[in-house]
Formats: structure tokens, C-alpha cells, sequence
């Protein structure tokens, strides 16, 4: 078969198949609004999960570990110690905390003002925070708030290990549950685009049926009903990215608002040309393989009938 031959008809099939959906407009519609969402919820969650990570990241702070110095150690001695704890490996940041501006904080909190008033003498020590390096372990914060504790000047080392531990778990959960929530609608999308050819095919049976007797190859055959299979995977994809885009402008002035009013700047995440384009090509994809399915299935037990 010449190329040109070969463009004509499946050109023939992908304009055929699209007729045959215009032809059941309601059906298709609904069939692609399905489809749409469905390929949308993977897509959010997986943005959603990002944003987690990115709010982690805002959330570095439950890493962090205070270095309280011992009382009297002067102001001096702590900017020193944040300088050499900052050249050690596994330190990100170090920021210190004077006692005048930890009292002055402290001070703003009603319940503590009138205490603190009553105190002759500021009882809070100079204070360093520390923040470790995000690919730290468990064990590596240990040893590192081990050294810590060792320099001089340093009275108490306080680091929860339980927030790190209760981070990492949440946060994995999450991913685990996204690829198994994303793998089962992934596969609804091919069980709906399989189970419509398929129905297709048994509406066509007559018309498979004449064209066989007269001939017509298996590929002649399978053609239209895999572009047909193409045609619901790509106009469900571009209702997934529709459905996501919107979701996400719908949302994401409400989760600003909120995180705002709980004094963070977190956002939704924003979505990126590459990701809607492999919502679309999963949609694609999606279509062709429900499509293939059924035909494999379904089509070759169809077979001309003379009598």
C-alpha cells in the first residue's frame, strides 16, 4: 500500500469514527464527561501532593531544633557558636534569638506579660535555632544535635523527633495513596472507553458481518473503532484539563484566604504545560488501549454467516 493510500484511509477512519460520535451527541457527551473526570481527579491529587511537598518545605521549621545557651553566656558567645554551627555539613541555617527579643515576644502573649513583669531579671537564655539539611535522617539529626550539645556555653538541646517521623509518614501516605487512587481511575477510564466499543461493535455486528463477506481485512475493520477509542481518550483529556484548570482557579483564592489568615503564604500549586500535556496523552492513551481492548475481545467473534 503507497503512503498516500495509506493517509487517505486512515484519514477516512479518524473523520468516519468522528461522524459516528456526532451523531449520538448526549451519549458522547456523557461518555467524555465521564472520561474527563475521571483523568481530572489523578491529575488534582497529584497537584495536591505537590503542594503538600511544598508546604512541607514552608514547614521546615518542625526540623529545626533549639540550642539554649546556658544563663549568663553573653550575646557574643551565641553569634559565635551560630558562625561555627553554620560551616558544619548538615546545617542549612542558623538564626539566633537574643534574650531581650525572646522576652520582648514572650511578652506580647497576655498570659505571660504579667509574669514576666513581676521578674526582676530576664530568665530567658540566648537561643540558637538550627535547621538541618532536608535529606537528614533520623539518625543523622541525632548525631548532629549530639555534637551540638557537646560545644561549650550550651545548657539544653531540644529537638522533636516525633514531628519529623509523623512528616514523613504523613507525607508518604499521601504519595502512596495518589498512585493507587490515580492507577484505579486510570483504569475506570479504560473499562468505560472499552465498554462503549464494545457495545459499539454489537451495534455494528450486521455491518462487520457484510464488510468480512465482501473482504475487508481485520485492520479495515479495527480501524474506526480504535479511532473511535482515540477520539473519547482525546476529548476526555481536554475535559480533564478544563476540569483541572478550573478546579484550581475555583480553589485557589479560598486556600490562599485561608492560609493567610493562619499567617501563611501557601497556595495551590500551579500546573505546568508538561503536566496537562500528559493529562492529555494518559487521555489518549487511555482511549486507545480501552479501545484495543475491546476490539481484540470482541471483533474477531464476529465472522460472516452463509447460509
Amino acid at each position: 500500500m503507497k503512503p498516500a493510500q495509506w493517509l487517505t484511509r486512515h484519514a477516512q477512519g479518524a473523520i468516519g469514527s468522528l461522524g459516528a460520535l456526532s451523531r449520538n451527541p448526549v451519549a458522547t457527551a456523557l461518555t467524555v464527561l465521564v472520561i474527563g473526570i475521571a483523568l481530572s481527579l489523578p491529575a488534582l491529587l497529584g497537584i495536591l501532593v505537590d503542594s503538600g511537598r511544598s508546604l512541607a518545605g514552608n514547614w521546615a521549621e518542625v526540623r529545626d531544633f533549639s540550642v539554649y545557651l546556658a544563663p549568663g553566656a553573653s550575646l557574643e558567645r551565641a553569634e559565635a557558636l551560630a558562625a561555627e554551627l553554620r560551616q558544619k555539613d548538615g546545617v542549612e541555617a542558623v538564626r539566633v534569638i537574643s534574650a531581650e527579643a525572646a522576652v520582648a515576644e514572650l511578652g506580647r502573649d497576655p498570659g505571660f506579660a504579667g509574669a514576666l513583669a513581676a521578674l526582676p531579671t530576664n530568665p530567658l537564655p540566648n537561643t540558637l535555632v538550627v535547621r538541618p539539611a532536608a535529606s537528614l535522617d533520623r539518625q543523622a539529626l541525632e548525631t548532629l544535635s549530639a555534637g551540638v550539645r557537646k560545644a561549650p556555653d550550651v545548657d539544653l538541646v531540644k529537638l522533636d523527633f516525633q514531628w519529623v517521623e509523623r512528616l514523613n509518614a504523613a507525607l508518604d501516605l499521601v504519595r502512596r495513596l495518589g498512585l493507587i487512587v490515580g492507577g484505579l481511575l486510570v483504569a475506570t477510564v479504560v473499562i468505560v472507553i472499552g465498554n462503549t466499543i464494545r457495545l459499539d461493535i454489537q451495534n455494528r455486528s450486521a455491518e462487520i458481518e457484510v464488510a468480512k463477506l465482501l473482504g475487508a481485512t481485520d485492520a479495515f475493520v479495527r480501524r474506526p473503532f480504535l479511532y473511535l477509542g482515540f477520539w473519547y481518550g482525546a476529548f476526555g483529556g481536554a475535559v480533564a484539563v478544563i476540569v483541572l484548570l478550573v478546579t484550581l482557579w475555583v480553589l485557589g483564592g479560598p486556600v490562599a484566604h485561608l492560609a493567610g489568615l493562619y499567617g501563611s503564604s501557601f497556595e495551590l500549586g500551579s500546573v505546568r504545560l508538561a503536566s496537562l500535556l500528559v493529562v492529555f496523552g494518559g487521555g489518549v492513551l487511555a482511549g486507545l488501549g480501552g479501545a484495543w481492548l475491546a476490539v481484540s475481545r470482541h471483533l474477531a467473534a464476529i465472522q460472516p454467516r452463509i447460509s
